[in-house]
């Protein structure tokens, strides 16, 4: 049996076709609270991933340190580049 189409809408990113892309772009709600509400389900699909799971590891506590690693490096990247290149003497 051939499974039913799936509206536009309700298609997640990696499931879109470069055409459609556009239009599905369109079919979002830009308003800040749909952006919010975004923000929302996928830190809500991050923590039942990652985090609120039955047999837990620390992926997910170290994915969130990592990227916290990586962010605050680049933060501090400019005050990082001007100590290498000072010479000290």
């Amino acid at each position: 049996m051939a499974d039913k189409p799936v509206p536009l809408a309700d298609k997640a990113l990696m499931d879109v076709k470069l055409g459609e892309l556009m239009t599905w772009v369109g079919t979002k709600d830009l308003s800040p609270n749909g952006l919010i509400a975004g923000v929302r389900r996928g830190y809500d699909r991050y923590y039942n991933k990652y985090i609120n799971v039955r047999k837990g590891g620390i992926g997910g506590i170290a994915m969130v340190l990592a990227g916290y690693v990586v962010m605050s490096y680049v933060w501090e990247y400019d005050h990082i580049k001007h100590d290498r290149w000072r010479k000290y003497h």
